[in-house]
Parts: structure tokens; C-alpha cells; sequence
């Protein structure tokens, strides 16, 4: 043996000592006596021994004070004080009660018949899901099959596309004939279903009839059924009234699902007004918020009822008529959308960009001196197309005399390099004075003559273009911008002078 089998053995042994410890004698006899009950329910012949309401003395003695008291008609002036104080009251809260001790019976002989008619008819339960129904089905087929076609009772109790799968299916089914005890115990437990049920709706119909006596304004709400578990279970209507409606609204909620009985899952946090019609009469992702709602007006409505103040129920059909309005605003479909135009551009003025970048920016792509020059335009004057080929493109008031400025525009050194050498050529030209200008100049040709003074002849007709050529050249060789040092070399000393 391992040491890790012999540690698990001495856990195990602790464990049952410590349970013997806990557990005493008295816990274990009672533990049998449970298990002994189980064992006689599972194998009851009998309906009645698992089923004791129907022959208990309660249920006896509050359907005769029922029996009295719906002979009698209510009578207001007898409660002066707390609802509690009436003598009907408490006949009311039993009355309720009894009613879910009722549908628990009904759960119990359901499953009682379906267990002992499963041999027979085994796919009759998968058929009809309802409980009374099923009873009612096994009561009126009993142990012939043969019943579900042509038969009235059962068109009142099933659809007929029900009845039409049951009859095909009991023409197939594998069950066995029930022998005459077995159908009689089953015959007795259908009896019995019935008339619990029947007096299920009796109370129901009492309950209905005298809570409008003792909280008019709450059964308006949630119905008198409903008004009356609620009261029954937070103990009185004065208890009601003092509650907050969060509490109110957890009044009926199941902590504990009966296994096997139960069809349905229990929701949790959820109790009577959570399943009352009100609540349930909208779509189920709202069930929740409109019972927290109708809780909230429960309360509101308790509160008058417990003072008898609106016997009449007017407070209850206001806050009746608020709830349904709010339940009609929820369910409404959203509004549509409407597109709407593009709103008016603002046309403010704008963030500009500073700093040292932006400056140097607007230094290269600012507008020069030179440039300014070119812009400026004298009016009543020809003036000489730049490029001898864009009519109207002329340089301005660069290089003219009698401008008031000086010839030649200083260039920023900033746009210097931009500069380009024909302008500058042009710049140059223009810049010089041979002779004289004359006021005429013919467009069309550049070898047009004109006439100039000079000392020894007088009059002269020269060639303005060609002395302005040599006289260019010239300048360029030695005056212009664009000259660069010259290297003569001295024959006699040889140095090299500039």
C-alpha cells in the first residue's frame, strides 16, 4: 500500500467519525422515518394516501364559511378600524392560502395518474403537456383506446388536430390492458383532480367578490386573486401598506422548485405581481420593469385601502390608467430619423501659423521689390513688350527713367537665386543710355531705325539696337553683374595682374 492510498484511507476514516459526531441518534430515526414515507408514497395503491387535502378537516371548514358568507352581503359599516378587524377578513386570507395548497395537490395526482396510466398509454403524456387536460383525457378513455375517435366529450376537452395524433398514435402504442383495480384507482384520482379544481375556482370566484370590499383600490390594479395572495403572504393589509414596494413586489416568489411536479422553470425574484395579467399582458423583456412599476402603485393603492378612504376605487382606476399609459409609451416604435442639413459654414477668420519657420516661408514666397516694380504700369505710355512674343507683358516700371526711383530695383538676396539670366540680361539692357530715348518705337520690327543728336553731324539715323549690342557686350565684359576677375598676364615683368 502506497503512502499516498494510506493518507487517503485515514482521511476518509476522520471524515465518518466526524459525521457520527454531528449526526445523533434522534437525526438518524428521523432520516428513517423519511425514507420509510418515500418508499410508501412511491409504492401507494391508493390516490388518498399521498393525497390527504381533499379529506383533511381545513379544507372542510373553510368551504363551509365560505358557504356562509357568500349568502351574507358585505356590510361596510361593520369595520371601523384596521381591514384586520373585519370577521371576513380572516375567512379571505384562509381562503387564498388554500388555493396553493390546492395546485400542489393537483401536481401530486397528476403525476400519481401519469405514473400508473403510462402502462397503457405511455405517449399520451408527451401528447397533452396540460395537466387537467391529461386528466380529463384518462378519464374519458379509460381503458379503451378506441374512445378518441368520434367522441364529443373529448372535442371539448382537445383540439382536433391533438385528437387526430392521439388516435394514430394509440392505434400504435406498445401499452398493456390496465386490470379493473388499476383502472379504478386511476378513476378515483381523476374524481378527485376535478373536484379540487372545481373547488379551486370557487374560492377564486369568493376571494374576487369580497376583495372588492376589503382593498377596492388594489384589486383594480392586479386583480382580486392577486391583491389577495399578496396580502395573505405580507399578513394583513395594514403590514402591506408598510412595506417599500421592492419588497412588495418579491411577495410570492417560489424559493424552492417542486422536482418531478414542476413544468416550467421558476424565474428568480420574481412573485405574484411579476405573474399577475397585468404584468404579463406586455413583451417579456419588460416583464421586469413594468413589475416593478405596478409594485410601486400597489403600494400607493394599499395605503388608501388600509385608511377606507375611496371605497369606490377611484384612486385605484387613476393609478391603473398611469400604468397603462406608461406600458403604451414603451411599446412605442422610435422615431425617425431625420436627416438634416449640412448646418451654414462658419466663415470666421482662421488660426494662422507663427514662428520663425512660418516668417522664413513667407520671405521666399513674399512678393519682392523687383516684382513690385514689374506690377506698376504708367498710363498714356507704350511700353516695350518684354519677350517680343506676349503682347502686353512688359516689365513695368523696372529700368525707366524719370520714375522717381532708382534704374535698377536693389535685389533681395533672399530671391536672388530665382532670378532668372535672361531677366536679368533684359534688366541690364534696359538699364542703359545711349544717345537718347525716342518716344516712338516701331513694335513689329527690332530693326527699326531712329534719330538721335549728335555733335558733329547733327542729325543722325543709327541703329539704336546694334550700338546698344556693342555697348552691352561690353558692360557685360567688364561692368556687369555677371563678370567674373580676369587673369592678364604682364609680358615685360611676367606677373599675373587682375
Amino acid at each position: 500500500m502506497s503512502l499516498a492510498d494510506e493518507l487517503l484511507a485515514d482521511l476518509e476514516e476522520a471524515a465518518e467519525e466526524e459525521e457520527e459526531t454531528l449526526i445523533g441518534e434522534d437525526d438518524l430515526e428521523m432520516i428513517e422515518e423519511v425514507e420509510e414515507e418515500m418508499q410508501l408514497d412511491m409504492n401507494a395503491e391508493s390516490v388518498k394516501s399521498i393525497a390527504k387535502l381533499w379529506d383533511s378537516k381545513q379544507f372542510a371548514e373553510i368551504l363551509e364559511k365560505i358557504d356562509v358568507y357568500v349568502k351574507k352581503q358585505p356590510d361596510t359599516s361593520e369595520v371601523m378600524g384596521p381591514v384586520e378587524a373585519a370577521p371576513e377578513y380572516k375567512v379571505i386570507v384562509d381562503a387564498n392560502n388554500l388555493t396553493v395548497e390546492i395546485e400542489n395537490e393537483l401536481n401530486i395526482i397528476h403525476k400519481f395518474i401519469r405514473d400508473k396510466y403510462s402502462k397503457r398509454f405511455p405517449e399520451l403524456e408527451s401528447l397533452v403537456p396540460n395537466a387537467l387536460d391529461y386528466i380529463r383525457t384518462v378519464k374519458e378513455l379509460g381503458n379503451s383506446l378506441d374512445k378518441c375517435k368520434n367522441n364529443e366529450n373529448l372535442q371539448q376537452i382537445l383540439t382536433n388536430a391533438t385528437i387526430m395524433v392521439v388516435s394514430v398514435t394509440a392505434s400504435t402504442t406498445q401499452g398493456q390492458q390496465l386490470t379493473d383495480d388499476e383502472l379504478d384507482r386511476i378513476e378515483e384520482a381523476c374524481d378527485m383532480a376535478l373536484e379540487l379544481n372545481q373547488s379551486k375556482h370557487r374560492i377564486y370566484e369568493y376571494v374576487e367578490s369580497r376583495m372588492s370590499f376589503i382593498a377596492p383600490n388594489l384589486s383594480i390594479i392586479v386583480g382580486a386573486s392577486t391583491a389577495a395572495k399578496i396580502m395573505g403572504i405580507a399578513g394583513g393589509l395594514t403590514n402591506l401598506s408598510k412595506m417599500p414596494a421592492c419588497n412588495v413586489m418579491l411577495l410570492g416568489a417560489q424559493r424552492k422548485t417542486l422536482s418531478g411536479f414542476s413544468s416550467t422553470s421558476v424565474l428568480p425574484h420574481t412573485g405574484y405581481i411579476y405573474h399577475s395579467d397585468i404584468v404579463q399582458s406586455l413583451p417579456s423583456d419588460l416583464h421586469r420593469k413594468a413589475a416593478r412599476l405596478v409594485s410601486a402603485k400597489c403600494t400607493l393603492a394599499s395605503r388608501v385601502d388600509s385608511f377606507h378612504e375611496n371605497p369606490e376605487g377611484k384612486v385605484g382606476y387613476d393609478l391603473k390608467e398611469e400604468i397603462e399609459r406608461k406600458f403604451d409609451k414603451w411599446q412605442e416604435p422610435p422615431p425617425v430619423k431625420q436627416v438634416k442639413p449640412l448646418p451654414a459654414p462658419l466663415d470666421g477668420q482662421r488660426k494662422k501659423r507663427g514662428g520663425r519657420r512660418y516668417r522664413k516661408m513667407k520671405e521666399r514666397l513674399g512678393l519682392t521689390e523687383i516684382r513690385k516694380q514689374a506690377n506698376r504700369m504708367s498710363f498714356g505710355e507704350i511700353e516695350e513688350d518684354a519677350y517680343q512674343e506676349d503682347l502686353g507683358f512688359s516689365l513695368g516700371h523696372l529700368g525707366k527713367s524719370g520714375s522717381g526711383r532708382i534704374r535698377q530695383a536693389q535685389v533681395n538676396e533672399a530671391t536672388k537665386a530665382r532670378i532668372s539670366k535672361t531677366l536679368q540680361r533684359t534688366l541690364q539692357k534696359q538699364s542703359v543710355v545711349y544717345g537718347g530715348k525716342s518716344t516712338i518705337r516701331d513694335r513689329s520690327s527690332g530693326t527699326a531705325s531712329s534719330v538721335a543728336f549728335t555733335p558733329l553731324q547733327g542729325l543722325e539715323i543709327v541703329n539704336p539696337q546694334a550700338a546698344e549690342k556693342k555697348v552691352t557686350e561690353a558692360n557685360q565684359k567688364y561692368f556687369s553683374s555677371m563678370a567674373e576677375f580676369l587673369k592678364v598676364k604682364n609680358e615685360k615683368s611676367g606677373t599675373m595682374t587682375n
